[in-house]
């Protein structure tokens, strides 16, 4: 895992985070931007200070890849997602499991807690999104879709009043978390084999954010559900990571093999 400095015009390496014995799948912040942790096919998710590039620990009990992770807001809880096809949490400061939800019926690809910690989200290739209280574990809600494709992505906005899930038949849906009514489908991009990211950008306007398999980057007005932007050019290969900063006009976007780039897009207007 490699982590850069973006604030200048050109971007320096600032370290090179190493122990996992194989590939990663995803990477999550603390809120606090002083940890981060990885998800890894070798079973685990391990836990790094950002400052000393040091490996503080490793969650251990998946027994399948683990493909998803993130932090709670208040940093004090991890969420994992595996083809185990189970959801568990960590306590971040001990290293100990708290509970494993049962979560699907196929490999979960996508875990995102709402804004104040209390609710966390799941999607999994068994084509449903499940909101879960994240202190009882209990179920609260299940989403589904029509034709009830792979979700491939679950994200909260900002609100989180509502929740956003991608699908692997190339549209996105956003969802009333309180009525668990669809409020509408975003299409235009192409999302069939990989689990590209999807997100939301609050700066200078509601945009609805996420890769494509066409190697752009594809941007909706959250309310029109219209294409605003694509942005092309700078990638040859599908899309799979995108993420918009939270108070500045850019979005970090990676392809994959043998693509090798990250590439920042930055709104001057």
């Amino acid at each position: 895992m490699k982590i850069w400095n973006v604030a200048s015009a050109t971007a320096g390496l600032e370290v090179t985070l190493t122990g996992h014995s194989q590939g990663l799948s995803d990477v999550s912040w603390s809120s606090d931007s002083k940890y981060v942790c990885s998800a890894s096919d070798d079973q685990t998710v391990r836990l790094f200070d950002v400052s000393t590039g040091q490996q503080l620990r490793a969650f251990r009990g998946h027994t399948a890849y683990v493909f998803c992770c993130c932090f709670n807001p208040q940093n004090n809880l991890l969420a994992s997602g595996s083809f185990d096809e189970t959801v568990k949490l960590w306590d971040v400061r001990t290293g100990k499991h708290i509970k494993t939800l049962p979560a699907h019926s196929d490999p979960i690809t996508s875990v995102c807690f709402n804004r104040d910690g209390t609710v966390l989200a799941s999607g999994s290739y068994d084509g449903l999104c499940r909101l879960w209280d994240s202190s009882s574990g209990l179920c609260l809600k299940t989403f589904i879709g029509d034709e009830n494709p792979p979700v491939s992505c679950v994200k909260f906005s900002p609100n989180s009043k509502y929740i956003l899930t991608a699908t692997l038949d190339s549209s996105l849906k956003l969802w009333n978390c309180q009525t668990g009514k669809s409020m509408g489908t975003y299409t235009g991009h192409k999302s069939e084999k990989f689990c590209a990211a999807a997100g939301f950008s609050v700066v200078q306007g509601r945009w609805v954010v996420s890769g494509s398999e066409d190697g752009s980057v594809v941007i909706w007005h959250l309310q029109t559900r219209e294409i605003t932007q694509r942005l092309t050019g700078a990638h040859s290969t599908p899309v799979i990571a995108s993420d918009c900063h939270s108070t500045q006009p850019l979005i970090a976007s990676g392809a994959i093999h043998p693509d090798h780039n990250i590439v920042l897009w930055h709104d001057p207007s």
